[in-house]
């Protein structure tokens, strides 16, 4: 199956927000002796301390779009997935006007860069730290993967 990476018009968008629950990955990033969080700029979690991660693709495959988002929010190119397991996130927000809340499903991965590389952030992240555990300031979900995923 063909790979489809457009967007949708924003109506349609909406539509989908509205009546049904959104598949993405999430990315755990070994980042020296911590893991990798990013600050977003975009809602859900907009200026909150979060995994980065992004909606998976029709006909994307879950290891590929692990891949990807490593490579297109974080710059990081070859790494190594390893699927860690699968939560669900329910928000009060969304990222288009009119929408009220969001439902996401991520499959969470354990990432690790493959030789040294540097982290360079796109556009929807402003800033990033290497974190042992859960900082105060983080979103309740990096808690959760903290103590389900054992890290």
């Amino acid at each position: 199956m063909e790979v489809r990476d457009e967007r949708l018009p924003e109506a349609t968008f909406a539509t989908c927000l509205e009546n049904m629950p959104q598949p993405c990955v999430d990315l755990v990033v070994a980042s020296g002796d911590g893991v990798l969080l990013t600050r977003r700029q975009n809602e859900p979690a907009k200026g909150e301390w979060f995994w980065p991660g992004s909606r998976l693709y029709k006909g994307e495959r879950l290891d590929d779009a692990a891949h990807r988002v490593a490579e297109e929010e974080l710059g990081l190119a070859p790494v190594e997935v390893e699927r860690l397991g699968v939560s669900e996130h329910f928000w009060d927000t969304a990222s288009v006007d009119g929408v009220d809340s969001r439902h996401t499903i991520p499959v969470v991965y354990w990432v690790e860069p493959v030789g040294d590389q540097s982290v360079t952030l796109d556009e929807q992240h402003d800033e990033s730290r290497v974190v042992t555990e859960p900082p105060a300031d983080a979103n309740e979900y990096v808690v959760e993967y903290f103590e389900r995923f054992d890290l």
